[in-house]
């Protein structure tokens, strides 16, 4: 009876230790990639591009961005070739939230100074569940395009 009781035991610890790392699965997991700026031709505004991908379980939303190069750095949907200023932007759970030329992206207004190919500018994420995400945003060529250059 006695080995009968010790490999349940067992069981049970491995359910409830499996039991505790589902729980994390559930939560947003946040990262970035793609990330840049064409090298902007105004000197005091500028777009940016990346993606935020979401390995976990549960949506966030992305609600503002910040840098220290940047007066305001504001979200942009684009649909039908029209651009328009949201508060936000959902991150779906196991997704992602692309940013893209032509697409949704980032404007960056009041620049500190004109950035140049080869800078890169900090930016701090904020989300509405999770915690921020720094991000280093590269400038690339003007005509950088990450589907053809990589």
């Amino acid at each position: 009876m006695r080995r009968l009781t010790l490999p349940g035991a067992a069981l049970a610890g491995a359910l409830a230790l499996a039991g505790c790392g589902g729980s994390d699965a559930s939560k947003p997991d946040l990262s970035a990639s793609s990330v840049y700026m064409p090298q902007p031709v105004s000197a005091d505004m500028a777009a940016g591009f990346l993606t935020i991908v979401n390995k976990g379980g549960t949506k966030d939303e992305l609600t503002s961005v910040t840098s220290d190069q940047a007066g305001r750095i504001t979200l942009h949907s684009t649909s039908g070739g029209a651009m328009q200023e949201v508060t936000s932007f959902a991150v779906p759970a196991h997704g992602r939230l692309v940013f893209e030329s032509g697409g949704n992206h980032l404007m960056f207004e009041n620049l500190k100074h004109k950035p140049k190919q080869g800078d890169t500018l900090t930016l701090r994420l904020k989300f509405a569940g999770s915690g921020p995400l720094t991000v280093e945003m590269p400038v690339k060529p003007a005509t950088y395009n990450p589907s053809t250059d990589h």
